[in-house]
């Protein structure tokens, strides 16, 4: 998705198109501020030393519509490392720790104790929901960015 945006003209990629966050770069923008932020949550869990070890290099934002970089082509590189550290820490994750409860506060400082796995749902969750959206901004530009079903690229087993 990020190859097939940057190809686009600047001026097309931070277009308010009338989307939540109105442009494609806002909304993925909006998806790496919120994976962020649940990680640091994530991190407060009693197993996580590794992920909080990870995350130095990514400090806290203090809202949804922060901007991590000034453009797609500064996001794209922190959106690699990203999901680097969250395929390391989805690997380190247990049974027993998704079944756990986990304190956090809410961006407005609310807090809240929900099951960690729940959170973990919810967290993949709204990248799905976000990258929907920004596909649909890509189709607006022009861009058909092809099958995204997650149907589409399991393996057949037969």
């Amino acid at each position: 998705m990020y190859e097939i945006a940057c190809n686009l003209p600047e001026e097309e990629v931070t277009r308010d198109r009338g989307a939540f966050f109105g442009s494609i770069f806002q909304t993925l923008n909006h998806i790496a501020v919120a994976d962020t932020i649940w990680l640091h949550r994530f991190s407060h869990h009693q197993d996580a030393s590794e992920l909080r070890e990870q995350l130095i290099a990514f400090p806290p934002p203090s809202s949804l519509r922060q901007e991590l970089a000034s453009s797609l082509h500064g996001l794209w590189p922190y959106r690699d490392k990203l999901d680097k550290v969250i395929l390391d820490w989805s690997d380190t994750l247990t049974s027993e720790q998704l079944a756990s409860p986990l304190v956090y506060r809410s961006t407005a400082g609310k807090a809240f104790s929900r099951q960690f796995g729940h959170l973990v749902q919810h967290f993949f969750n709204h990248q799905t929901h976000h990258r929907g959206q920004a596909s649909t901004l890509l189709f607006q530009a022009g861009v058909d960015i092809g099958v995204t079903d997650l149907l589409a690229v399991i393996p057949d087993e037969s």
